[in-house]
């Protein structure tokens, strides 16, 4: 298994000989040491990306495409091999392991293809001597700063349309799930990548954001990560004008009207919800059900709830893996008491959980999963993401307090509803505020739709042809014409 940083094409290991400690959250067993590059190594991977970026720029769109296309190839032939990785680091099931890896395969190949259609405009003249156009151009070399809850999709959402455009880039994965992205960067490298088009390194995340806003050469950084972090990189980014993605806190509202199919909404939102045990941004974290099924919709969420069985990701019939860290266990037992405390009702879950662990000793990170009735606006889980299997519910009696309820947050990345009016979902589609909007779908995450929030969650957009604008720079020609 490689463990090296790639940077200019070779895999490298820095002379200080540091390193971090990658662990499997299930069982705390250590899984590998990754390099812990300084400055020294964060500049040579910038300096790679710098020298590769002319010839990857003229490169032809169609090469590469091709390079992006088998990339995408060699991850869904190693798709089982990637996902075991995947699952020891993180702790997600197997199964959502396999699909993060056709999830992230698909975002190469998405970028591919908008790279062989990128566009220019021949623009109308006012003048008869006089002609315009309107190219794009990759806007240079840029950076990617990488979460640890989707390490493969999520730095495939931002390379693949990176390099579809002609920029070169280097990344940074979060210290808890480096392999991943160790494992995508080996399959590069086959795939044909020429040398620094694509760098890795792993290192403090301060001192990553620190160097590279500081190096002029960088100008564009896109980063996944909370809305704190987010507004510290948009100050780094000042000085040298970069321009920024922020892809950062949800807080998503799941609203169910009076007409909807209530086993549908149940099934969407437990697909949603409990999806990487409640560890993503755009899971919904605040349900809000019309009073007169609240209680019938509550009783089937909990039924359906208390069958999901805990445990680690690569056990027999697991759906709920275990939380990534200690403090995040925190953080999911203080919200729970906190909504106790104002008067929450649990309705299954609300504890620890204590997996059958076959022989093998198991960290105390797993959680039940949690329904809760009674949301309060004062409670912590009613202003803030738990990121945990956790759910709290509260009643409504008419659209307009519904949507207003979905609007009560500063964040803004996604949204669900279920309503079987069609007028309905056409008058809250538009009503509320967030860049994505499930209507009957709890599954709304694709390689082709514009991904990103508004407000507190950010602003720019990863996937699609939207993906590529981020990545390139519009210039405009004007031509002087002589008469014949």
């Amino acid at each position: 298994m490689q463990t090296g940083n790639l940077i200019g094409g070779e895999f490298v290991k820095p002379a200080s000989g540091k390193s971090i400690t990658v662990f499997n959250p299930a069982d705390d067993q250590p899984l590998a040491e990754v390099p812990d590059v300084g400055e020294d190594g964060i500049a040579r991977a910038i300096d790679a990306a710098s020298k590769a970026f002319p010839g990857w720029s003229a490169t032809p769109a169609i090469e590469r495409a091709e390079i992006l296309r088998r990339w995408a190839g060699l991850m869904l032939r190693d798709a089982e091999r990637l996902a075991s990785r995947m699952t020891a680091e993180q702790g997600k099931r197997l199964a959502e392991a396999e699909g993060e890896i056709r999830y992230a395969a698909s975002f190469l190949t998405d970028a591919a293809a908008h790279a062989e259609t990128l566009l220019g405009h021949q623009v109308p003249s006012p003048k008869r001597d006089m002609r315009i156009t309107a190219i794009r151009q990759p806007v240079g070399v840029c950076a990617a700063i990488t979460p640890w809850n989707f390490p493969s999709a999520m730095l495939a959402r931002k390379l693949g349309p990176a390099l579809a455009s002609g920029c070169t880039m280097l990344a940074k994965p979060a210290h808890q799930t480096p392999l991943s992205a160790i494992a995508m960067a080996e399959l590069g490298v086959v795939a044909g990548l020429p040398d620094g088009v694509f760098n890795l390194v792993t290192c403090d995340a301060k001192l990553f954001s620190e160097t590279v806003f500081a190096d002029s050469r960088v100008r564009k950084v896109s980063f996944t990560g909370s809305t704190p972090v987010g507004r510290l990189l948009m100050k780094l980014a000042s000085e040298n004008l970069v321009r920024l993605s922020l892809e950062l806190g949800g807080h998503a509202p799941f609203v169910i009207f009076e007409d909807a199919d209530l086993d549908a909404a149940a099934d969407g939102l437990i697909a949603s919800k409990f999806r990487n045990a409640g560890q993503t941004c755009i899971c919904p974290n605040r349900l809000y059900i019309h009073a007169s099924v609240y209680d019938e919709a509550m009783d089937r969420l909990r039924q359906k709830i208390e069958k999901l069985k805990v445990g680690p990701g690569d056990a027999e019939g697991v759906k709920i893996g275990p939380l990534i860290s200690d403090d995040a266990m925190e953080k999911v037992e203080r919200h729970v008491a906190d909504a106790k405390q104002h008067g929450a009702e649990v309705l299954c879950g609300g504890e620890r959980a204590k997996p059958q662990a076959n022989g093998r000793t198991l960290a105390d990170r797993f959680y039940t999963p949690t329904l809760l009735s009674g949301l309060k606006p004062a409670m912590a889980m009613a202003k803030e993401e738990t990121f945990g299997p956790v759910i709290g519910a509260a009643s409504f009696d008419t659209e307009a307090e519904a949507i207003g309820l979905a609007n009560s947050s500063p964040y803004g990345l996604a949204s669900y509803y279920y309503t079987r009016d069609h007028s309905r979902a056409i008058r809250v589609a538009e009503a509320i505020r967030a860049g994505i909007v499930g209507v009957n779908n709890g599954g709304v995450s694709t390689a082709q739709a514009p991904f990103g929030g508004v407000g507190l969650s950010g602003f720019g957009r990863e996937g699609g042809p939207w993906a590529l604008d981020e990545y390139t720079d519009v210039k405009y020609i004007s031509t002087g014409v002589a008469e014949g």
